[in-house]
């Protein structure tokens, strides 16, 4: 049986929450028990609000974060027991800020490909990847667009040649019409390259059309994962249709088509409300 691309076994991390004068006065679980597993070739999605611990599950899987507890393997090997990190790379939130603006695009790729002993004449190569002019690796960050800095991203990432991509909300700081390039561009080299992603987005529209299985994040835990389309469709968990009910639309049929849970007080509910919210439902029928 072949391994997952990806697969996150029982994950656990905790923080210290501390008074303004630095004393630990508790703790929070920001992610709780999480577990997972990504085939080869697959898109992933894991959506929540901020600060429902997508991003730290992330940098987890990179490695900026220890785990308190639970397993983190690529292709069957665990990475937290020493294997191969350059097989899974990171495009991050905001290409402006994840490329050093001293050094020209060009520079900024070879970074990589020096540290991991690979050929430097791949620059221009890397760069037809992403569907940009060899002439770009001699400019500097300021000189792009949004979306051709974040398309550098993407050629950095590939410079490893890895097989899996955790993608962070990668076209959050971009506007509509460059995210649906970015999207078909990560589409084309996930089809020619063999590549697996981790898709994390707080956007559904994208994810619905992006993602073939999705995974619900609520304060630290999945609660629900299935099919794009099943969990779209038919959400079984209260907050995945809280989630899809807060997408915006752009007709009276679209609208109709979502689900309809009202906002306590103008405010995300949590869980003991929406279990309340049941509660006088049943009640009403």
């Amino acid at each position: 049986m072949t391994a997952p691309a990806l697969e996150i076994v029982n994950l656990v991390r905790t923080f210290a929450v501390r008074s303004a004068f630095g004393r630990q006065t508790g703790q929070v679980r920001a992610v709780d028990d999480v577990s997972f597993q990504i085939a080869k070739g697959e898109v992933y999605g894991l959506a929540g609000e901020s600060g429902s611990g997508k991003s730290t599950i992330a940098r987890m899987i990179m490695g900026l974060t220890a785990p308190d507890a639970g397993d983190i393997r690529i292709d069957g090997r665990s990475i937290l027991q020493g294997a191969d990190r350059g097989a899974v790379q990171m495009v991050w939130q905001n290409p402006g800020a994840s490329l050093n603006p001293r050094r020209t695009v060009g520079q900024s790729i070879r970074v990589p490909l020096d540290a991991h002993a690979k050929d430097r004449a791949r620059v221009p190569a890397l760069l037809d990847m992403v569907q940009l002019p060899a002439a770009y690796a001699d400019r500097y960050p300021h000189e792009l667009s949004g979306g051709q800095k974040q398309r550098v991203a993407i050629a950095r990432a590939l410079a490893v040649e890895p097989r899996l991509l955790v993608l962070d909300e990668p076209t959050s700081a971009l506007d509509v019409s460059v995210q649906a390039r970015v999207i078909r561009l990560l589409e084309d080299l996930g089809r020619s390259l063999g590549l697996t992603y981790l898709f994390i987005s707080h956007d559904l529209s994208l994810m619905r059309n992006f993602a073939q299985r999705v995974g619900i994040l609520y304060r630290g835990r999945i609660v629900e994962t299935g099919p794009t389309a099943a969990v779209f469709d038919a959400p079984q968990h209260d907050y995945t249709r809280l989630l899809l009910a807060s997408v915006p639309v752009i007709s009276a049929e679209e609208e109709a088509m979502k689900p309809h849970i009202p906002l306590i007080n103008g405010e995300l509910p949590t869980a003991e409300d929406l279990l309340a919210l049941r509660a006088s439902e049943r009640t009403s029928t």
